[in-house]
């Protein structure tokens, strides 16, 4: 059995002042998003998946959304050139942990003008797609299929402008079956199986094995949805980190494979 791992990255004190492109700021209780950080990380660990924590970044705001700092395909680790440049100096603690862990580590050609964050990414059985909008623009698409296409990916880039990143609008449930709050997908059709949930929360799902997904208590609705479906749903309340425009994808980076 390969040792299942997840990259996690602790609230830092800045938290409350993380960017927002799409939602009014609100009050976030920072010694709150901590205890639901552990009890996010707890959830996890529950679950079969070890918790690795990157370095801290305590001088940048939206740290704890690890996900945005790279992209892991297989053995290969595509370290992230975000779109916001107050988020780049996030990259090298991620980019530590993983080559800690022995995987291959690459970069996007940033000459290009790529950037990329990674919760723009999303993979399911070979294929990737990659949000073009706020955080990712074309360029960035492009120099990650450089990166992944020989190793059999199909990267296909598909437009986000109501949301921040791609996963803020769907995620793939663990059938492939793409899941999202119709008001917020720019062009359902882009996937194959689309299922539309009656919440926003229910458009971020994070796929722990073949039966069991973690998702937010802000999406009762779609959580019953999914256990119609057969599905385990784990939910964890994460409200002061959607007030951030973060969601349970943004947490952590699942690492399936020992290299």
């Amino acid at each position: 059995m390969h040792a299942r791992r997840a990259l996690v990255r602790r609230p830092g004190p800045k938290l409350a002042d993380g960017l927002l492109t799409h939602l009014e700021r609100q009050p976030v209780d920072v010694d709150l998003a901590t205890r639901q950080w552990e009890g996010y990380v707890e959830a996890l660990a529950a679950e079969g998946w070890e918790p690795v924590e990157v370095a801290p970044a305590d001088d940048c705001p939206d740290a704890v959304f690890v996900e945005d700092t790279v992209v892991v395909y297989a053995d290969l680790a595509v370290v992230t050139h975000p779109g916001a440049p107050e988020r780049r100096p996030e990259t090298d603690g991620t980019e530590r942990a993983l080559g800690e862990l022995g995987y291959a580590v690459a970069h996007l050609d940033a000459r290009t003008g790529a950037t990329l964050d990674g919760g723009d990414v999303l993979k399911h059985d070979g294929t990737v797609w990659v949000g073009v909008g706020g955080r990712t623009n074309e360029a960035g698409v492009a120099a990650l299929a450089a990166l992944l296409e020989p190793r059999g990916a199909r990267v296909l880039g598909v437009p986000t402008t109501k949301v921040l990143h791609l996963k803020s609008a769907v995620t793939a449930l663990p059938d492939g079956t793409v899941v999202g709050y119709p008001p917020l997908v720019d062009d359902p059709d882009a996937w194959g199986s689309f299922l539309p949930v009656p919440e926003e929360g229910g458009s971020h799902v994070v796929v722990l094995d073949e039966e069991t997904v973690l998702m937010a208590t802000s999406a009762p609705r779609t959580a019953a949805l999914l256990r119609q479906r057969g599905l385990r749903t784990v939910c964890v309340d994460i409200s002061e980190f959607e007030k951030l425009e973060g969601c349970v994808t943004c947490l952590s980076v699942r690492l399936r494979h020992t290299p």
